[in-house]
């Protein structure tokens, strides 16, 4: 089962630790969704999903400030002995001592954040999903070009890096080298990213490991990327019947996931970066209503009625 470490958490939200004593050392999280535990405050517990990330926003804390004092050490030590993950609160809203005793008592961290609550939810929910989905790791090359995540792959040596090195220098981004993660965000979406000991490095066989990041700044490299299209590099072969038109669309399937897939055969004078940037445009094209191969066979189809 996927986990994401505490201090991850804190770290990429930006958190304030209000609880320093507490070891974060092998905390994680194991579930992406989060409970505002309004329920829970009045009492409520049947159905607890205790093993979320408990959110304290402007009307939980509002309603804590107007119950009685005895009540409210009763709620947070039935609150506090489920053994969640950690609270943490929005808007900057600062806990009482009471909490933070109880807290520190029972090892529960808790946070707080100046965002609001809603726009820090979704923004959690959203990370942790893509930190906690279903991955693969494969062996390809994971690009941005114009916007559309493009997946190269192929055999060992056939030209992969050397076709993203190109598109680099076109302006476009690279995600991963070699080994790109695949994370199942949902039953639509797929995210590819670079495992963090080769993140920004290209391999050039012949030359070695190129730093992308550092040769072409900043702006040569992006994190994650959605996986729009696969393209897979294979050898020029003679008896093989290539798809001249584009008519009928091919997929290539991860983690039960489809995503459109061109064979792209490799001849001496091809060039590779061109062809791939070409084939971003036209899927592009393709999602946003036109699709070229169709409105060529539409044009010979009228023109064969006309005669």
């Amino acid at each position: 089962m996927s986990k994401v470490e505490m201090k991850k958490i804190v770290e990429k939200m930006n958190l304030r630790n209000l609880t320093p004593d507490i070891d974060l050392s092998g905390r994680c999280v194991e579930v992406p969704d989060i409970n505002r535990p309004a329920l829970q405050l009045t009492g409520f517990f049947d159905h607890f999903d205790a093993e979320r990330v408990q959110i304290i926003g402007y009307v939980e804390y509002t309603f804590l400030e107007k119950m009685p004092e005895e009540r409210k050490k009763e709620v947070y030590a039935e609150l506090l002995s489920y053994k969640i993950p950690c609270i943490i609160f929005c808007r900057n809203l600062q806990p009482e001592p009471a909490l933070l005793e109880k807290a520190n008592e029972m090892e529960i961290p808790i946070f707080s954040t100046d965002k609001k609550t809603s726009s820090f939810t979704a923004e959690l929910i959203r990370w942790l999903n893509v930190q906690l989905a279903p991955c693969i790791s494969i062996h390809g090359v994971l690009v941005d070009v114009y916007g559309v995540g493009v997946l190269i792959m192929g055999e060992s040596g056939i030209g992969k890096s050397e076709s993203a090195l190109e598109l680099i220098k076109r302006g476009h981004r690279l995600v991963s080298d070699d080994v790109v993660e695949i994370h199942k965000v949902s039953d639509d979406t797929l995210v590819g990213t670079a495992p963090d000991i080769t993140r920004h490095f290209i391999e050039l066989r012949g030359i070695g490991i190129v730093d992308v990041k550092t040769l072409f700044g900043v702006l040569s490299v992006r994190e994650t990327q959605n996986i729009d299209l696969v393209i897979t590099l294979e050898d020029w072969n003679r008896d093989k019947d290539y798809d001249r038109l584009g008519l009928d669309e091919e997929y290539t399937e991860f983690l039960g996931n489809k995503v459109v897939c061109h064979q792209l055969p490799i001849r001496p004078g091809r060039n590779l970066a061109i062809i791939v940037e070409t084939a971003a445009i036209n899927h592009r094209q393709k999602q946003m209503g036109y699709n070229a191969a169709q409105e060529l066979y539409k044009r010979v189809q009228q023109n064969l009625a006309r005669k």
